[in-house]
């Protein structure tokens, strides 16, 4: 098999083990529907992802890679705080409305596995302490009021987050199916 060849099957089954695993989850997922997605024999996949652990791990890293270090590039920039704060919104929303099932995902994978999750987010370079860094320096110079970094980090998430998770109720009871 050509290195092409080969890299071209792994694209594909990584395209099709992330579709899988975002709609079904870890459990839910079976290798035969990874191998069925990408078009492949499940021999195939196996020869190229030995178990579906492995193969997993691969899609939750490259979930978290996409999204996270453009969030540190954002913190170690230059600009205000405000557009840090914009950029880091619109980043995240960017991210999720693309992949509408990775909060679901993410919650879920935290429940199950959160060692490994935050053994993920350590090797990303992102620091939270760095925001809290921020912070204070725009509350030393007036800018802002004084908040608690850590609220205003989980407030970002959630607020981003919600409408993705909640989007059953909210489509279905709120905007009655609008």
């Amino acid at each position: 098999m050509s290195s092409d060849s080969s890299s071209g099957t792994e694209q594909k089954i990584v395209e099709a083990a992330k579709k899988v695993f975002l709609e079904k989850g870890f459990d839910g997922a079976r290798m035969q529907h990874i191998a069925d997605e990408a078009g492949i024999n499940k021999a195939s996949l196996h020869y190229y992802y030995r178990s579906k652990e492995r193969l997993f791990d691969k899609i939750f890293a490259d979930a978290f890679m996409e999204f996270l270090p453009k969030i540190g590039r954002i913190m170690n920039s230059n600009i205000d705080f405000f557009d840090k704060i914009k950029a880091i919104v619109e980043h995240y929303i960017n991210i999720l409305s693309h992949n509408p099932h990775l909060p679901v995902f993410v919650l879920y994978e935290l429940n199950r596995r959160p060692e490994k999750l935050l053994e993920m987010l350590k090797t990303t370079g992102v620091e939270p302490q760095q925001l809290k860094i921020i912070i204070d320096r725009e509350v030393a110079a007036g800018r802002i009021f004084e908040i608690d970094f850590v609220n205003l980090i989980v407030n970002i998430l959630s607020l981003c987050i919600f409408p993705f998770v909640g989007k059953p109720i909210i489509k279905g009871f709120i905007m009655q199916n609008d």
